[in-house]
């Protein structure tokens, strides 16, 4: 890995908190909801939120449904179990507005977001900043504006505007024919191994793992080496990796 002119970043939970503003939504809908879905168990209902949005969002990814639609099975999945009929289009885009309200409300970037921004700018001068991400612009670019990154990245690639999703090498090269630079001056960082890192580097640009919980076990470690990923558990931990080329 060569000192690169170009950091690419995803954005869900790695820039910015999404699982924390999930949790903190999700919660606050049910709280406001009232009856058996607000008597549930916390963190039973957050885990099968979770469920439903990694199967039903990657559905969507991969061309099943549209983003829409992802969103009104998630909404009736929850639902479900408590014999709430959302049946009717409206009235699960209904229900998933509102719950939509509630996750606004808890935007915010990981404390390290922007301090990594601060270092890698200090340390290599002239780097630019993109982010590289899995969903619909426009949404992601509200929480980019919301939270005040918006003002420090040059370029966001989004996958419902490039026709392809990451682990696809086109997303990545694509945000690379934006900064006009070859995908080896480039590195991208995020929180899956596959999705984020091992896809970055198979498009032939440096990958870093962001392993924020430090969960990674024996095998994923071997896989990581294997596509020359680095693995890292904090953003304060990326600046010195990139500086120093290594």
């Amino acid at each position: 890995m060569t000192v690169p002119r170009v950091v690419l970043f995803d954005l869900d939970d790695t820039l910015f908190a999404h699982s924390r503003a999930v949790a903190t939504g999700i919660a606050a809908y049910r709280a406001a909801h009232g009856g058996a879905l607000s008597d549930a168990d916390d963190a039973v209902e957050l885990a099968r939120w979770h469920e439903l949005e990694e199967h039903h969002y990657h559905r969507y990814l991969a061309g099943e449904i549209d983003y829409r639609e992802q969103r009104r099975h998630r909404a009736r999945g929850f639902v479900e179990p408590y014999g709430l009929d959302l049946s009717s289009d409206s009235d699960a885009d209904d229900w998933f507005g509102r719950y939509i309200v509630e996750y606004q409300r808890a935007w915010v970037l990981y404390d390290d977001a922007l301090p990594c921004l601060d270092a890698l700018a200090e340390r290599i001068p002239g780097v630019r900043f993109g982010v590289v991400t899995n969903a619909e612009l426009p949404f992601q670019r509200a929480k980019m504006d919301a939270t005040g990154l918006s003002e420090r990245i040059e370029v966001t690639v989004a996958s419902g505007d490039v026709g392809v999703a990451k682990p696809h090498p086109r997303i990545f090269q694509t945000a690379c024919e934006r900064f006009g630079v070859e995908p080896h001056e480039a590195v991208y960082v995020g929180d899956r191994l596959d999705t984020d890192a091992i896809g970055a580097a198979s498009a032939g640009l440096g990958g870093v793992w962001l392993d924020r919980h430090g969960a990674a076990h024996d095998a994923e470690r071997k896989r990581a080496t294997a596509s020359a990923v680095r693995i890292i558990e904090t953003l304060s931990e990326l600046p010195a990796l990139l500086a120093a080329g290594r």
